[in-house]
Order: C-alpha cells, then sequence, then structure tokens
C-alpha cells in the first residue's frame, strides 16, 4: 500500500461547483466568495467572517486592523509554524515566545503573565492538531494585566486590554465548553490550506466575536481595504451600472479570496460534519491500536473539549530525534508518509538569526524530539488505516 500523509478530500460535487464558477464568468472575488463568508459566520456562530487568501493573511490583517507594528510585542508560541509568528514580523512588531507547559503542547499557561509588558498588544495562541486552547485561563490572564496595556490605535482603545487572536488554522469545527472555535477569541483565523479539514487548496479567513463598541459593517470594511488595494470597491461592485468609479485610500496588499476557491469551500462546509465524524472514528481507532505501546498520543477529545481531529501527534516515549527519523524512514520503506509537528521556531534559522534560542524552550524542545504525526484524514479507509498501524507498530519494535 502506499498511503500519503493528508491528500484532500474533493468529490464530484467540489468539480460541479468549480465548473459552475468558471462558466459563470465570474472567477474573482464575487458572490460565492460572499456566501461562503457568511455561511462560515453562521457555521462558527460568530458575528462576521472575511475571506482572504490564507490563514497568514488573515492573521497579519488582523494585526493591521488592530493597528499593531514597530515597537509592539505579539506573545506566540514557540511550538508552532512559523506563519503565527511570520505574520507579527510582516507588520513590524516583535515575536515574544512562549514555551509550552512540560509534557504538553499546548503554551505555558502559568508563565504567561511574566511575558506581558507595556508593549504587549496581542496574544495569538495557537490550537496545534485541533484541540483548542485554553481560552478561560488565556482571559484570566489578559484581564489580570489590563493596568498594564497601552492602546496605541482607536480599536485597540476600544478593546481596553489585550487583543486575543486565535490561530486556529487547524481547529475548525472544534469546541471548548461548548462553544466552537470562532467564538473562543476576539478574533480567530482559519486555514484552507490543501492538507486541512476544510479546504479551498489555498486560502483562509478570519472572523470575529460583536463587540459592544464596534461597528462589524466598518470592520469588514477596513479588512476589505486592507485585502485589495486600499481600493474603495471590489470588482464586484464596480460592475453595477455607472459605479465604475473607485478611489484608493492607502497603498495596501492583496490578499483576497477568489469564487473558484469559494466554490470548493462552499461544498466542504457542507459536508464538513461527516469528514469530522470520519475523523474521531479513525482517531478512536489509533487510539485503541496503540494503547498498549510506548507511545503518549495527543488528546482529542475530553470532557470540555472536542478536537476537529486535525493530526494525529504520537510521541514516541524516551526516545530521541535520531530514533524518530528512523522509524519515520521505516514508515516509508512501507509506503506510509509520516511528519512532524513541530521543530520549534528557536530551531529555525530565520528565529535563529533574530536571538532565539531553543535551550530557553525546554518543553518545545521535549514534545518535539520524539514526536511523529501519522497519516490522518477522511479519505483513509478502514483497511489503510489497519495497514498504518501495522507498519508503525512494527516500525517501533524494531531495532
Amino acid at each position: 500500500m502506499k498511503i500519503p500523509f493528508s491528500p484532500p478530500d474533493i468529490g464530484e460535487e467540489e468539480i460541479d461547483e468549480v465548473a459552475d464558477t468558471l462558466r459563470s464568468g465570474w472567477i474573482t472575488t464575487g458572490p460565492k466568495t460572499k456566501r461562503f463568508e457568511s455561511q462560515l459566520t453562521a457555521y462558527c456562530m460568530s458575528d462576521r467572517t472575511v475571506c482572504l487568501d490564507s490563514c497568514t493573511s488573515a492573521l497579519e490583517m488582523t494585526l493591521r486592523v488592530l493597528g499593531i507594528g514597530k515597537g509592539d510585542e505579539v506573545i506566540v508560541p514557540a511550538y508552532t509554524y512559523t506563519a503565527s509568528a511570520s505574520a507579527i514580523c510582516h507588520v513590524g512588531a516583535t515575536p515574544v515566545m512562549i514555551d509550552c507547559a512540560e509534557h504538553t503542547i499546548q503554551m505555558d499557561y502559568d508563565r504567561l503573565p511574566y511575558l506581558i509588558t507595556t508593549r504587549t498588544k496581542a496574544i495569538i495562541p495557537v490550537d496545534v492538531g485541533g484541540v483548542p486552547c485554553d481560552y478561560d485561563r488565556i482571559y484570566e490572564v489578559v484581564m489580570s494585566k489590563r493596568s498594564l496595556f497601552i492602546p496605541s490605535s482607536p480599536l485597540q482603545e476600544m478593546f481596553g486590554r489585550i487583543v486575543v487572536l486565535a490561530d486556529a488554522a487547524h481547529s475548525l469545527g472544534a469546541r471548548r465548553n461548548m462553544q466552537k472555535t470562532g467564538t473562543l477569541a476576539d478574533f480567530t483565523a482559519f486555514s484552507f490550506h490543501a492538507v486541512k479539514n476544510l479546504t479551498t487548496a489555498e486560502g483562509g479567513a478570519v472572523t470575529w466575536v460583536k463587540h459592544p463598541d464596534i461597528d462589524s459593517d466598518e470592520l469588514y470594511r477596513q479588512f476589505m481595504l486592507l485585502s485589495l488595494h486600499g481600493q474603495t470597491k471590489d470588482a464586484l461592485s464596480k460592475t453595477q451600472l455607472a459605479s465604475w468609479e473607485y478611489d484608493i485610500v492607502a497603498p495596501y496588499y492583496k490578499c483576497n479570496m477568489t469564487d473558484i476557491m469559494a466554490s470548493i469551500g462552499l461544498v466542504q462546509l457542507k459536508r464538513f460534519p461527516t469528514m469530522l465524524k470520519r475523523r474521531r472514528k479513525l482517531i478512536e481507532y489509533y487510539n485503541r491500536e496503540l494503547a498498549d505501546q510506548s507511545v503518549s498520543v495527543l488528546q482529542h477529545y475530553g470532557d470540555t473539549f472536542t478536537s476537529s481531529g486535525h493530526l494525529y501527534l504520537v510521541k514516541l516515549m524516551w526516545q530521541e530525534e535520531d530514533y524518530r527519523n528512523e522509524v519515520i524512514r521505516r514508515l516509508a520503506e512501507a509506503g506510509v508518509a509520516a511528519n512532524v509537528h513541530y521543530k520549534p521556531l528557536p530551531m529555525l534559522t530565520a528565529y535563529r538569526n533574530m536571538g532565539y534560542r531553543i535551550e530557553d524552550f525546554p518543553h518545545a524542545f521535549d514534545m518535539y524530539k520524539n514526536e511523529i504525526t501519522l497519516p490522518l484524514y477522511s479519505k483513509l479507509t478502514d483497511a489503510e488505516a489497519q495497514y498504518v498501524m501495522e507498519c508503525f507498530k512494527r516500525a517501533i519494535r524494531e531495532d
């Protein structure tokens, strides 16, 4: 068998919807993108949603809307993909990295208060693997540090505290305390990249919860300006009768979603509950198979949370990097693709060059050094899942 790591779950209905868009003559941002935004808002039970070309853009544009930039600090986990931190760098702010708590991929919530300064403007928690962070604890810290907060934009002043911007690239459809991701933080950024549970090939979105002092229509307009060169009318608006006139309010960015991408997303969202159920069935099967092995797996379901089941993370207990890499090689020889999530940011050249040292993040390194991510996707059959388990157990038994 050949088992890829995470192929997209695309069917004839998505293909037909894309074909319909191509035949319509409207392929850039248009009616299907707006419909996808509306349906995502309804699904998340949030206030408003903006679709963009990536989760990275969603994070960056949110920081820009908030007026976060040079001289500001944004707290972000060291144990994440670069996008969580690179968006901070893009706006000129400083990433302040936080280590994992011991024996977990989530940030050290006890350490969080000690990283907050008068320059801290936002926190970007990361829902690794699809498991939502403990946002209650994050907000407890945020509220306890309100006296340190110095706003530097009108929107920051309306919040009157550090803003919580969730990197929920992995966690669309997850819940904590019965609340869906999309309502757990002030702003939530999603990814629809090809490997994600719900894909638009590339793509992302930012959604937010209602704030009593903030005009959501105006906030939406600000995202539209930022994502389309600062242009006061998008292409769809300009097609209205005698409505070509527009202005450019500032030399902004280009990161809009297209209707081709949204077409895939509309069908994916309709199928999404079924895909999540399939992921849960596979996770529960993997958990049973590995219960007697010398491994620790990411807990996806608990009394207070339900994961989206995006990644199946396994720690090879008491092992080191070389052993983990050998297991990946053995799996590859058997036709099973595996991965690692993640190499901590301070281990990467870009962040080492900024002065970050992995020695300062020992728990992140301990999580990384023997972690392996096994194939998990909604198209994986029972027979293929059984083969993955057979190969994995054989790989970790070999000397």
